[in-house]
């Protein structure tokens, strides 16, 4: 039988316009994306898997004189970013299947690696480290405890699930990054659930 996490991918490209229009342009993400600038190499190559229509956050990290590839299951939300900020680089990818054979400076994977199954989660951090350079900082957000649920976009159901931090900590651990930072629901940005640590 599917489950919700089957029609994540559907979903965002079926309300591409809607959640380009819903979407936050407040930056309430800027200390957390302050530092993962600040452990980053001057003019870095960062992958953002998952970036929509590349705002605010791929915009943020462009003003910084950073160069983008951006990742994106949506073709709808790809055109929008590469319409926006065609400097960069936008490609049309599942992030469960990335292979791009090459590395970058900084790996980012806000409020987009959430929606993955569990196992799909765990997954992913050889993919991570697969296009990780030396040194290279890599920043997502999680849920605070293991767990799935499912809330609501445009009248479907959105998929959500989180590993326990402990598991989080072993798999960065094992594909070979320390934990920089980490807040559970901070406070400061939104309740996200965030996770900053750099490859050894």
């Amino acid at each position: 039988m599917p489950s919700d996490a089957d029609f994540i991918i559907p979903l965002y490209d079926r309300h591409a316009q809607a959640y380009d229009r819903l979407r936050g342009r407040s930056l309430f993400e800027k200390s957390w994306l302050d530092a993962f600038a600040a452990l980053l190499p001057e003019n870095a190559a960062v992958l953002d898997i998952g970036c929509g229509m590349g705002e605010p956050l791929a915009r943020d990290l462009i003003a910084r004189g950073l160069a983008v590839t951006g990742i994106d299951s949506s073709p709808q939300l790809i055109a929008m970013a590469r319409a926006r900020f065609p400097r960069q680089n936008w490609v049309v990818a599942d992030m469960r299947m990335l292979s791009l054979g090459r590395t970058f400076d900084g790996l980012l994977a806000w409020d987009s690696f959430f929606h993955l199954t569990p196992d799909d989660q765990r997954a992913m951090f050889a993919i991570f480290r697969g296009h990780a350079a030396p040194r290279a900082v890599l920043m997502f957000t999680s849920g605070p405890a293991q767990g799935e649920a499912s809330g609501a976009f445009e009248g479907e159901p959105l998929y959500h699930a989180s590993l326990d931090p402990d598991e989080y900590r072993a798999l960065l651990e094992a594909h070979g990054f320390r934990v920089v930072r980490h807040i559970a629901d901070d406070p400061a940005c939104n309740g996200h659930t965030v996770w900053l640590a750099q490859r050894i």
